[in-house]
């Protein structure tokens, strides 16, 4: 009987043992010192994805890992992509990881009114994308944030850029008001971009579009100074004041020099310009200048824009810009 019971001592005391050791290989800390990024190739398989994590430091063993992953783990298959593995992340959190899919996610960010040639610079600049493409169609692509993954095509991320503009302008389109003066959507875009460019203010859209809706109806020129840099720049910063020869210039753009809407969209506006133009503040506003407080005022006559013009001027004045 005290054999039997020391027997069952050892046996236990083994289980133990055995137990701490899966505990500590599988579920402890992993031997990852740093955090580290960890690429999974397409197609790869459990076995290979086990050898590249432990040729990056990432488990201790390709073979315990396949082992406890059969063991202990699920059927689920794992996913390619890229993969931060934090310090000390275990083996199965590696594991659970993989299977869930949670790849690193970096982004390519193009903000509200970015022309379209500063989307293919910076495209062309993110140096963890690849291959090549060409200059996008102005006001085609919807600002926003994009994911991506490394190694994945240029071309794949400004697609999906192009099919959310498409997707966005089509519910935006759908729902426009009767007050809207424009009549495509492609007349929306470029009525929403020349918005974009003109104010800052979030607040101030649907207003900037009611002016210029306004003017479109009676026929009175816009007069948008990005209209008239668009075509010396391609939507860049101009960098001086706009010469008179520009402002005079016969382009297709200008709208100094030409009634209605210009040839084409000076940027990439978001959905809220887009959807200032579909639904403009009900107003009888043909003019707006500068408040000085990063806004504008608005007016319904020119006398009273003639008005705030020089109380603008006042306001340059008193701060040495004149």
């Amino acid at each position: 009987m005290r054999k039997a019971g020391c027997l069952g001592l050892i046996v236990a005391a083994a289980l133990g043992l055995s137990a701490l050791y899966v505990l500590r290989t599988w579920g402890g800390p992993g031997p990852a010192e740093q955090n580290m990024t960890v690429v999974i190739k397409d197609g790869s398989s459990l076995t290979g994805a086990a050898r590249t994590l432990e040729q990056a430091g990432a488990i201790r063993s390709a073979d315990l890992f396949l082992t406890f992953a059969k063991l202990l783990g699920d059927d689920a298959p794992i996913q390619s992509g890229e993969y931060r593995i934090p310090k000390g992340m275990s083996a199965s959190d590696v594991l659970k990881m993989l299977q869930g899919g949670k790849t690193l996610q970096r982004f390519v960010t193009v903000p509200e009114g970015m022309p379209s040639i500063l989307v293919h610079e910076k495209l062309m600049a993110e140096k963890l994308l690849t291959g090549t493409v060409e200059i996008p169609a102005e006001g085609s692509v919807l600002p926003d944030s994009y994911s991506f993954e490394r190694g994945e095509p240029r071309a794949a991320v400004l697609k999906r850029m192009q099919a959310a503009m498409t997707k966005k302008l089509d519910a935006l389109w759908a729902a426009r008001k009767p007050t809207s003066a424009v009549s495509s959507p492609r007349e929306a875009i470029i009525l929403a971009s020349i918005v974009e460019k003109e104010t800052g203010v979030p607040s101030e859209r649907r207003m900037v579009a009611s002016v210029y809706s306004n003017r479109l109806r009676t026929g009175m020129k816009l007069q948008a100074d990005p209209t008239v840099i668009y075509p010396v720049t391609k939507g860049k910063p101009l960098g001086r004041r706009i010469l008179r020869s520009e402002l005079n210039a016969q382009n297709g753009y200008n709208t100094y020099a030409m009634a209605g809407l210009p040839a084409g969209p000076i940027a990439n506006p978001g959905a809220e310009s887009i959807a200032a133009v579909l639904d403009p503040e009900q107003s009888r506003a043909l003019y707006f200048v500068a408040d000085g407080s990063g806004g504008h005022v608005f007016a319904e006559t020119l006398s009273q824009h003639n008005a705030n013009v020089q109380k603008w001027y006042a306001l340059r004045r008193a701060k040495g810009e004149m």
